[in-house]
Parts: structure tokens; sequence; C-alpha cells
């Protein structure tokens, strides 16, 4: 049924002259890569608001959709929790299609062309991702890198899990954390007057009234085009790529103008402006959770004026963590074997909906995906407490706040509202439906945890609203193919805990 796409095509050739050792593996896995990739397209299609889809009809064996150009799709059921690659094909007025790319091109809805270039470039690095794995997960790792790195997916529901376009093989090989590399991370100096600095720089990225912004040899290449870009220090990547381990400790998130899944990973000014304000606010409002949660410290924070020349330097997750404790992303824990998975799930569930549910009331949602939360394991594998990172994208509710006796720091309006429905979008969609949900890996797993998780949680209008309404979750899709729409659109998913309360 399938050809092989250019793009599948020029990552062979590519992966030819770098490493034709994996050659054939890469050819092997581009079948699963592509079902893994037309899963997650299949699940959009199946519950996002898609104006282009205007009916939908559910079977106990089947799904079939109605276009609003007369055309119909006919596939599996879609649970939209599921992350096993279920779709292997799809068929479009009765055309089978078992390429994610192929597909959105034949739909022709506006923006597909862009997006299906995406999307083959996602199926065609899964692939050259699974390709590079060596046999065997092994023992648990000792690093809070080497957790990161064992995570070769992606994204668990979205279709762009691992587009990376403008990243060569050679560049994906020696850059993609699930390659396993060291990073020789550049310095770019800046007179410290051109630069907006908070928090502390250290004495090693500082020459005379120059600050040494860190910089990803990615970016130096491609965007900066060297500008004076110098090495500094190896480093390892972290899941989000951009983002790096010292062997020391702390973590660098760089500036990387490229875009990965859904965003270009520049570093915003006001990000840099609010990095260390909004860490401090938080690390106090941490202390509010009878110590479940921890959140790492912003150390410093510059950009010298520009979204492509900036870094934030931040406290590594394994400082809360106690000799023979590991402390891993939520990602991660689909890539290890966990102690009596169900009552386990069950148990990891409370404690996340405990302290995602108590900030919320005091006034934070988190942004608690599967990267961003992180859970501390004792040496018999329970969870005992979180670890949360990167403030950037939390949103605060001055008047929940005030009726805690707390006050709102000084924060861009973008990460300030009272607006219920976005609180809860927030902390819900990217909780339940992300991190829980990427945990359990289907519907009926996810709702068995959650029952039991949730008895004795403190009753309050957000829990009501987790339980009875639909469940959020960003429409990633629709998302990328409504470019001119500003912000987050959204699905409402059917509640795995419907008709049990």
């Amino acid at each position: 049924m399938h050809r092989p796409s250019p793009i599948e095509n020029r990552l062979a050739a590519e992966l030819a002259e770098a490493r034709p050792d994996l050659v054939d593996r890469y050819l092997a896995e581009l079948p699963g890569a592509r079902a893994a990739v037309l899963t997650r397209l299949w699940r959009a299609l199946a519950h996002e608001p898609l104006p282009w889809v205007v009916r939908r009809v559910r079977g106990a064996h089947s799904l079939a959709l109605r276009l609003a150009d007369g055309r119909a799709l006919h596939g599996p059921p879609a649970d939209p929790f599921a992350t096993d690659a279920y779709a292997t094909a799809v068929r479009l007025d009765g055309v089978a299609h078992d390429d994610p790319a192929r597909l959105m091109t034949d739909l022709g809805w506006p923006h597909s062309a862009g997006l299906a270039a995406e999307l083959g470039h996602s199926a065609a690095s899964l692939a050259l991702s699974r390709a590079g794995q060596e046999a065997g997960a092994g023992e648990w790792p000792g690093s809070d890198w080497e957790w990161e790195q064992r995570i070769v997916d992606g994204h668990p529901f979205h279709p762009n899990c691992r587009s990376r376009p403008g990243f060569s093989v050679v560049e994906q090989l020696a850059y993609g954390p699930e390659h396993r590399p060291v990073v020789r991370l550049e310095t770019v100096p800046v007179p410290a007057g051109e630069c907006l600095l908070t928090g502390d720089w250290p004495d090693e990225l500082r020459d005379g009234v120059r600050l040494l912004i860190p910089v990803h040899p990615w970016q130096a290449a491609h965007v900066l085009k060297g500008g004076g870009a110098g090495p500094w220090r190896t480093a390892h990547p972290l899941m989000s790529l951009r983002t790096l381990a010292l062997p020391d400790g702390p973590h660098v998130k760089t500036a990387l103008s490229a875009r990965l899944t859904s965003s270009v990973r520049d570093i915003s000014a006001y990000s840099v402006g609010a990095a260390v304000t909004l860490s401090s606010f938080a690390t106090d409002l941490a202390a509010r959770t009878d110590g479940l949660l921890h959140v790492t410290r912003t150390l410093g924070a510059a950009t010298a004026d520009s979204p492509d020349l900036a870094a934030v330097l931040r406290e590594s997750p394994e400082a809360y963590a106690a000799p023979g404790e590991r402390v891993l992303p939520v990602a991660a824990l689909a890539t290890t074997t966990l102690p009596g998975s169900a009552s386990w799930l069950a148990e990891f569930t409370r404690l996340a909906l405990t302290v995602g549910l108590r900030l919320l009331d005091l006034g934070v949602a988190l942004e608690a995906h599967g990267q961003n939360l992180l859970v501390v394991l004792s040496e018999t594998g329970a969870p005992l407490r979180l670890v949360y990172r990167d403030l950037a994208d939390i949103r605060l509710s001055p008047a929940r706040l005030a009726r805690h006796g707390i006050t709102a720091p000084a924060l861009p309006d973008r990460q300030v509202t009272d607006d219920e429905t976005t609180l809860r979008r927030k902390l819900f969609g990217s909780l339940v439906a992300g991190a829980l949900a990427g945990t359990a890996g289907s519907g009926p797993i996810l709702a068995t945890a959650l029952e039991t998780a949730v008895r004795g949680l403190p009753a309050s209008p957000d829990l009501t609203a987790l339980l009875e309404g639909p469940l959020p979750a960003k429409a990633l899709t629709l998302m990328r193919l409504s470019p001119e729409v500003p912000g987050d659109q959204w699905a409402a998913l059917p509640n795995p805990l419907a008709g049990t309360h």
C-alpha cells in the first residue's frame, strides 16, 4: 500500500552516509512509526472540534466520520487516551491510507499541506528515533538525564510527536536526547548593558562587562550563523531537546528557533523578566502542599533583547531526591515496569490530583504534562512527592489567591486570569488528559485509576467539574490547521469517570 515518501527517502539517504549500520533498522521501523503518527491523527479527527467534520458515527468496532464536502472516513474506534498504535490504516471514501501525511494531503483542508509535511517528518524522525535504540531497557537509570533519554516516541497524543523540520539526520543523531548524545554548548558574548538579566549569573558566564549567553549548537549554526559563538561546556539533552543537564547538576534552557511538535522554542523577553519573580512565588506556594510538591528554582535568566538569543539556568530536579530515591519526568513512567501497576497508578494519580487541585484552589493552575511534572520514587518504586519545572505557561488567579490572603506577583497579562474555565482547562488538560492518561495508556485503565484516586479527596467545585464535565484537552491538530486563531483551542473528551459518580 505504501510508497516511500520524499522525506522518508531523504532521511534514508542521509542515514546511509552518516550511520549505514542503522539503515535497515530505520526502514523496518517505518511502518510502525507511520501507524503511531496515524493513530494520533485519527484521535484528533475523532475527538477535536474540526469544522470540516460534520458528523461522527461510533459503532462497536468502527468509527465513521462524515466530512463537510460529502466524503467519509472510516477507521477503528478511537480511544482518546490510548497510547498504543491501533490505527494501521483508515479509509477515505473507500481508499485505504496508512500514511498520515498522504491522508492529510488528500483531505485538502486549509493549511493541510503544511501539516502534512510535518506529519511526514514526524513519522520519519520517529522511525529514526526507534532505530537508534539499544536492546532492552536495563537497570533503572541513576541520573535524571538518563531517564529523559529513555523517552523515544515523544508526545503520546500529538501527531507531530517527533516532527523536527530543519534538522538533518546528522543533527538528530547529535542532538536528539533519545540518541543519547553529549552536546557541547556554545556561548555568545553580549555587552551586559544590552541584556535583560534576572537572578544570578555565574562568573563562568561573564567576560568583563559582557555576559556569555549559552547557545545550543543548532541555534548557533542555523539562526545566529556563527555570531561570535565559542565553545563552553558539554551537557546531556533532556526530553525537550533544547534544555540540557550540565554534569554538575544545573539545567540550561536554550533558545531553539525551530518548530518542534507545535511550537518554535525560543525564549521571550517577558519570560526572562518574570522568571525569578515567578520562581520565588511558586517556591513559597509549594510550601503549602505539606512537602508533596517542590518547584525547581530559576537561578538566572538572560536575553540579548531577542527571543533567539536567551537562556535560563534552572535547578536540577535531582536536588529534591534523597539518597536512594529517583526523580523522573512522568513521561518516562511508560518506559519502565512499576510495582503493582494498578495500585501504583491509583496511588500516583491520587498524589497528582491532591497537589494539582490544592494549588488550583489556592489560585495556580499548573501545566502539569508529562514533561513539566516529575515524580520522586522511593527505593521500592513508591511515588513519594512531585517536582514541577518550567513555570512559563502556568496561570494565576488573583481572586483565588486573594481568598487565601496571597498577593499575586506582577506578571505578564497572559499568565493572569480569574476565568474558571481557563484555569481548569490548563490543569485538567495537562494533568489528567496528558500526564495521567499517557501513564495509564487507555481509557479503561485511566478510569479505574481516577475512580480509586478521587475517593476521599476534599470536595470542591473544581473536583466536581473534573468528575462531572467532559475532560478538556488541547485540540493540537485544530491549532495547527488554524494558525490565524491565537492562543489555545480545546477539545472536550468523553469523561472516563462518566456514570461512576
